[in-house]
C-alpha cells in the first residue's frame, strides 16, 4: 500500500493534468457554417521540445508514446480494465455485421410499436438519439450544443431518379424559352436542381432578362461593364480615401469559410476583394460593412458549379485548373447578382443599420406571439434579441447553416416576394421554434447564449431546410393578413 501511494504521488495522473473549462465559458467558433466535425488528431507527445526532430532518430514515435505512458495513469488499473480484455478477443467480422443489423432492426421495430408512448423519452429527429428527461438528465450551459455536437449518422437513401429527371425537364422547358417568371418561382420554391441553378438564379434575381433572345447580349454587356469598373476604380484602393475600406475587406475575406478549401485559394480571395471593393465604391451610402463578404459566397459557388465536372465537389475544386476567362465571368456574374440582392436590403447596411434593428424587433414580437414560453425564458435570462439575432439578419443565417443549406434556402428566398427581407424573418422565427425545447433546457445566460450562437445545424441537409421553410411559410400565412402582426418602426 505504501509503494502504491508513493507511485500515485510520483506520477502526474491523466485526470489531474486535464484542464476543465469553466461552466458557461465560450470558446471562439471558427467557420460557423462548417464547424469542425472532428477534433484534430494528436500526433505525438514528447517529454521535451527536442523530441520532434528527424523521423530517422533512434525510436521515433515509440519513444514519444512511452514517454506519454510513463507520465500518466489511466482511470483503471490494467488488470481491472475490461476494455483491455475485450481488445484481445478475436471477433468474426460477419458476426459483427449480423449483430449490428439485428440491433438496427430491433430498434426500428420497437420504435414503431411504441409510437411515442414512453413519456420519459423524446426522439431527437436531427440526430436519431433518444433524449432522456427527468432528474438524471445532464444539465449545464450549452447542453443543446453538446447533445448534437457530432454529425448524425444516416442511412444511404435511394434517390428517386425519375422524379429528379422530371423536375429537370420542367425547369429546362421553362428556361429554354421566354421564361414565365411566376412559373419559374413556383418551381424554384421547393428547390432548384443543381444543373439548372446558375441560369435560374440569374433570372430570379433580375440579372438576366426573361426573354431568351436577349440573355446572351445582356450577359456580355454586363460582364464587360464590370470589367470597365475594375479598370476605372480598383486602382484607387491604394488611395488614402479608400484605403481603410480595402484594408477591412482584406482582413475579412480570409476569415470567410476557413474550413472550405476553395475559399483559401489566393485567386478566389482576390476575386472577393475586387467584388466587395467595387460595390463599396459604387454605393457610398452604405459602403462596405462586415458580413457582406458572406453574401457573395452562394453566388460564387453556384456559378462556379456550371464550369466544373459534376463528379467533383465544388468546395474542393482547384480553381487554377479552370480555363482562362472563366473566373472573370464568374466574378462579374457574382458581382451583379450580389448587387441585386443588396438593393432589396440596403437599409441593413446604411448608418446605424436601421433595417436590421427593425427586423430584430419584428422577430422578437413574432416569438412573443407564437412561443410565449421561449420569449419569457429569453427575457428572464437577460438576453436581448439583438445580441444573437443581429448576425442572423446581417449575414442572412450564413453563419448558422452549412453552405449547402444556404444555397437551398436561397432557392426559396429568390422565389418569394421580398424573400431576403420579410420572409427571412419568418425563417428566423421557425429556426428558434425548431430548437425551442433545447433552449428552454438552458438555465443561465451563458448556456443560452452558447446555444443561440452555435445552433447544432452542421449536419443538416436539404430535407431539414425544406421542413424549416414549410414552418416559415405557415407562419407567414398566419400573420400576413394581420395588419398589426409586426412592430413597425415609427
Amino acid at each position: 500500500m505504501a509503494s502504491l501511494h508513493w507511485k500515485e504521488q510520483e506520477k502526474d495522473t491523466f485526470w489531474k493534468k486535464k484542464e476543465m473549462s469553466l461552466p458557461g465559458s465560450i470558446k471562439p467558433v471558427y467557420g460557423a457554417q462548417h464547424p469542425p466535425r472532428h477534433a484534430p488528431p494528436i500526433t505525438a507527445f514528447s517529454s521535451n521540445n527536442n523530441s520532434q526532430t528527424s523521423p530517422n532518430k533512434n525510436k521515433g514515435k515509440n519513444d514519444s508514446f512511452q514517454a506519454f505512458e510513463s507520465k500518466t495513469n489511466d482511470a483503471w488499473d490494467e488488470e481491472d480494465d475490461d476494455l483491455m480484455k475485450l481488445a484481445k478477443l478475436k471477433i468474426n467480422l460477419q458476426d459483427v455485421h449480423a449483430s449490428a443489423q439485428a440491433v438496427i432492426n430491433n430498434h426500428i421495430a420497437a420504435k414503431s410499436k411504441s409510437n411515442g408512448k414512453d413519456g420519459n423519452l423524446e426522439s431527437n429527429p436531427s440526430s436519431g438519439q433518444m433524449i432522456q428527461h427527468g432528474p438524471g438528465r445532464p444539465q449545464g450551459p450549452g447542453l443543446g450544443v453538446r447533445l448534437d455536437r457530432k454529425p448524425a449518422m444516416s442511412f444511404v437513401k435511394t434517390e428517386n431518379t425519375d422524379r429528379d429527371k422530371l423536375r429537370v425537364e420542367k425547369f429546362n422547358t421553362v428556361l429554354h424559352r421566354t421564361t414565365d417568371i411566376d412559373e419559374l418561382k413556383k418551381l424554384s420554391w421547393s428547390g432548384v436542381p443543381s444543373c439548372v441553378r446558375p441560369m435560374a438564379w440569374k433570372i430570379l434575381c433580375g440579372y438576366v432578362p426573361a426573354s431568351k433572345e436577349r440573355r446572351e447580349v445582356t450577359l456580355n454587356r454586363k460582364r464587360q461593364e464590370y470589367m470597365n469598373y475594375l479598370e476605372q476604380y480598383f486602382d484607387s484602393h491604394h488611395i488614402e480615401q479608400h484605403g481603410h475600406t480595402f484594408r477591412q475587406i482584406h482582413i475579412d475575406v480570409p476569415r470567410m469559410n476557413p474550413l472550405i478549401p476553395l475559399f483559401q485559394h489566393k485567386q478566389v480571395q482576390d476575386i472577393f476583394e475586387r467584388i466587395l471593393f467595387i460595390w463599396a465604391i459604387r454605393h457610398p451610402a452604405s459602403g462596405y460593412v462586415q458580413g457582406m463578404n458572406d453574401l457573395v459566397t452562394p453566388f460564387f459557388v453556384v456559378f462556379l458549379s456550371e464550369y466544373i465536372n459534376k463528379d467533383v465537389e465544388t468546395e474542393n475544386i482547384q480553381v487554377g485548373d479552370l480555363p482562362t476567362g472563366v473566373l472573370d465571368t464568374i466574378e462579374a456574374d457574382s458581382y451583379w447578382c450580389m448587387t441585386k440582392l443588396l438593393d432589396g436590403i440596403q437599409d441593413n447596411y446604411t448608418f446605424a443599420q436601421p433595417g436590421i434593428q427593425t427586423k430584430v424587433m419584428q422577430l422578437a414580437d413574432l416569438i412573443r406571439r407564437t412561443d410565449v414560453q421561449l420569449h419569457k425564458h429569453i427575457e428572464e435570462n437577460n438576453i436581448q434579441f439583438l445580441q444573437f439575432a443581429f448576425r442572423w439578419m446581417n449575414n442572412l443565417l450564413m453563419r448558422e447553416l452549412p453552405l449547402r443549406c444556404t444555397i437551398r434556402l436561397w432557392d426559396t428566398y429568390q422565389s418569394e416576394v421580398d424573400g431576403f427581407a420579410s420572409f427571412h424573418i419568418y425563417v428566423c422565427v421557425a429556426l428558434l421554434k425548431k430548437f425551442s425545447s433545447d433552449l428552454l433546457r438552458e438555465k443561465d445566460f451563458q448556456g443560452l447564449m452558447m446555444m443561440l450562437q452555435n445552433l447544432p445545424t452542421h449536419h443538416w441537409q436539404d430535407e431539414d431546410i425544406s421542413l424549416l421553410l414549410a414552418e416559415a411559410y405557415k407562419l407567414k400565412y398566419m400573420f400576413a393578413d394581420a395588419p398589426n402582426h409586426l412592430v413597425q418602426k415609427r
